[in-house]
């Protein structure tokens, strides 16, 4: 069984392959680098060749939601990324194409109906994210996360999976917090780090370890140099609160259970697959979701979770170090109030959801190979 596995949703991508059958055979096609431009590479590449997945990259375009110095050569890899796709497509030869939505999986995916191989998409978010949106035509099956997202894709075509989570031993970073009795704010901005929150967090650094242990991730964007400049400034506190102080480019999706775990409070960016694991873990949170529109889908997110009681949300756009600061240690003070009052026996479904997938996955290679064999009668 070849598998090739693509999209911009590494956590899902992971747990379902950890859970795969000794047969399959994958392979992972995505960015090798975060973002356009820049130099860092992506945390897929370098957490796929860290497990020794064969690793395909793609470079394609996307649909920018804002005009940059990169939207025209974006758009021009359009052709280019879709050439390639073929090109990866052909040569592995996979029996099923599986993506985890996000722009690098449109190509491939697109390439692989062309080529008359399966294609099995998988929605993780509450509603449906543009790329899968587009995919919906090009795919045998769509495996959803939420109930809620069946209303976006074909009925004929929709299975409700849940969002396979993957859970690890944590590594021994957090130790370097320093945490004791002291309460430990870990703030996280998504794969990519967010240069918003690391600046809040530069700027309001000293007032928060005079309460708090703070472990933070920053990503390793090379246009901000945030790890770098952050380093610096931990470099230049008193003893008292470096060491209440640490710092890391990415967290290996396998830990992230256990780095939230151990904070008192965790202030991270909407990402669909955060707020699940927020929600199971009973996690008292400050959401800052991804001002990118009113109507984004990290918006609708983060309004999922304060409806649910764990915590609060407020946009980037009105935050500064002081309200930063002032917000944490309000939070902190009366967290004794953020109780869960979701109903779990949903997120229950997200139980068995890999295995559900991979179900769905052999499936498809069986009717695909029953298909073929009718036709050559």
């Amino acid at each position: 069984m070849k598998i090739l596995i693509t999209g911009g949703h590494l956590t899902p991508a992971l747990a379902l392959i950890e859970k795969l059958p000794k047969d399959a055979t994958v392979l992972y096609c995505g960015r090798k680098y975060a973002l356009e431009g820049d130099s860092a590479y992506s945390l897929e590449y370098q957490t796929i060749m860290e497990r020794n997945i064969p690793f395909a990259e793609i470079s394609t375009g996307r649909l920018q939601r804002h005009f940059t110095k990169y939207t025209i050569p974006s758009l021009s890899k359009i052709p280019y990324g879709l050439y390639s796709a073929f090109k990866i497509v052909k040569k592995f030869n996979p029996d099923v194409v599986l993506g985890f939505g996000g722009y690098v999986s449109v190509p491939l995916c697109v390439a692989a109906r062309l080529l008359h191989k399966p294609v099995i998409i998988h929605e993780q978010t509450l509603g449906a994210g543009l790329a899968n949106k587009m995919l919906a035509f090009f795919a045998d099956k769509i495996c959803v996360s939420w109930e809620s997202s069946l209303n976006f894709f074909p009925k004929e075509k929709s299975i409700l999976t849940g969002n396979p989570a993957v859970s690890g031993i944590f590594t021994d970073l957090i130790k370097d917090s320093g945490k004791n009795t002291t309460p430990t704010i870990v703030i996280v901005g998504g794969s990519l780090g967010s240069h918003k929150i690391n600046t809040l967090v530069k700027d309001s650094l000293d007032k928060l370890l005079e309460d708090f242990n703070v472990f933070h991730q920053t990503g390793d964007a090379k246009q901000f140099n945030d790890y770098e400049l952050l380093t610096k400034k931990r470099e230049l506190l008193p003893n008292t609160k470096k060491t209440k102080y640490a710092l890391i480019k990415f967290i290996d999706p396998k830990d992230i259970v256990k780095v939230f775990s151990k904070a008192d409070l965790v202030v991270t960016r909407a990402g669909i697959n955060t707020i699940t694991t927020l929600l199971i873990l009973n996690k008292p949170s400050l959401i800052v979701p991804l001002g990118i529109s009113q109507n984004s889908e990290q918006k609708t997110n983060a309004l999922f979770f304060k409806k649910h009681g764990l915590g609060e949300m407020v946009y980037q756009k009105d935050l500064t170090p002081e309200k930063f600061s002032t917000i944490i240690h309000v939070m902190m003070k009366n967290r004794a109030k953020y109780a869960n009052t979701y109903d779990k026996s949903e997120l229950m479904l997200h139980k068995d959801a890999a295995q559900r997938i991979i179900e769905i996955v052999y499936a498809q290679k069986n009717n695909f190979k029953k298909k073929n064999q009718a036709k050559t009668k």
